[in-house]
C-alpha cells in the first residue's frame, strides 16, 4: 500500500489551474479507490479552493466532494494571507500549522509518505 500526500499549490482562477486541480482530485480519488494511505493538502493559493467549492454549482463540486474525506487540511498560514480563513472554516475543512503555520511536508517524507504536488 503506497502513502501519499498529495498538495495542490495551483490557484483557483484560471483554467490551467482548474486542470491541476483536477488532476489532484483524480489521483487523490484513484489512491483512494485502491487504499492506498493517502492526504491531500490545500497550500499556498490553492486555499482559495476552500471558496470556490462551497459553492453547490461549482462545476468541479462533485470530483472534490469524492475526495473530501481525504483532506488532511489547508495551510493555516496561507489561508490568512489569501483572505479565506472563514471560508475554509465555513466549508468545514481544518487548517494545519504544524511548521511555522505551514502543513509540515518535512514530517510526511520522515513518516515515509511519497508527497506529490499540482
Amino acid at each position: 500500500m503506497a502513502k501519499m500526500t498529495v498538495v495542490l499549490l495551483a490557484d483557483a482562477e484560471t483554467p490551467e489551474a482548474m486542470g491541476r486541480a483536477a488532476n489532484a482530485f483524480e489521483l487523490v480519488k484513484e489512491a483512494k479507490q485502491e487504499k492506498n494511505d493517502v492526504e491531500l493538502i490545500l497550500d499556498g493559493a490553492a486555499t482559495r479552493w476552500a471558496r470556490e467549492l462551497a459553492k453547490p454549482d461549482h462545476k468541479m463540486r462533485g470530483l472534490f466532494d469524492a475526495v473530501r474525506d481525504k483532506v488532511a487540511g489547508v495551510c493555516e498560514f496561507c489561508a490568512g494571507a489569501y483572505g479565506v480563513e472563514e471560508a475554509v472554516r465555513a466549508a468545514g475543512l481544518p487548517l494545519i500549522g504544524e511548521f511555522d503555520g505551514h502543513p509540515s511536508l518535512a514530517k510526511r517524507i520522515a513518516q515515509g509518505r511519497q508527497v506529490v504536488t499540482f
